[in-house]
């Protein structure tokens, strides 16, 4: 259905039709693919971290996970994953958070915010539209003490997730630009998508 490069720094949207799959490549490796999905008919119907991880009772998105969006309603199902998990709880990167992690020399660097707003608004989507996302390939250890934070990836090139529709979604991606801390091995890189329909 669709076979498409993603450029590092850049982002990507699509609709994924119901029953299709949609597989990301990390091409380069330990490339960051932040995300964010919506009923493709109704965008107030979104991608939800607390249904998501409130409904599998588990902090990590692995293969069998159910995304589900703010209506407890299940968006996409997680089938084939190459890597141990998927970080759900990291946010994205923007403009002011990096300034506030990395000092005022990097302000002018855009950031995933800035990747969504900008693909988002292809499908008159907003500000009010951004909500907590996920990460595919960014590992984000959660610790026995409850302290998490960004560490260098478990994924490699050529490494995939792949992800089957529940319902008509509508998916955004941002090939992540951060280059101040390892989620990106500090090199960002290609992604790949490809959607199939079985």
């Amino acid at each position: 259905m669709r076979d498409e490069w993603v450029e590092p720094r850049a982002s990507w949207s699509g609709v994924v039709e119901a029953g299709d799959v949609l597989t990301i490549v990390d091409v380069g490796g330990n490339q960051s693919a932040d995300c964010l999905i919506y009923n493709a008919h109704d965008p107030d119907e979104r991608y939800s971290v607390p249904d998501t991880l409130a409904w599998q009772g588990n902090a990590y998105v692995r293969t069998g996970t159910v995304l589900r969006s703010n209506e407890g309603r299940p968006l996409m199902t997680v089938v084939a994953n190459e890597i141990d998990r998927q970080d759900t709880i990291g946010g994205a990167c923007g403009k002011e958070s990096n300034t506030l992690r990395y000092g005022h020399h990097v302000m002018f660097h855009h950031g995933c915010r800035e990747n969504f707003l900008s693909e988002g608004a292809k499908h008159g989507l907003g500000v009010r539209d951004l909500v907590s996302n996920l990460n595919w390939f960014m590992n984000v250890p959660v610790e026995p003490d409850g302290a998490l934070g960004i560490v260098d990836g478990m994924s490699g090139p050529g490494k995939r997730v792949a992800v089957r529709a529940e319902m008509d979604v509508l998916v955004v991606v941002s090939n992540c630009p951060q280059m101040n801390n390892p989620c990106n091995d500090f090199n960002p890189t290609p992604l790949r998508m490809i959607v199939v329909r079985p």
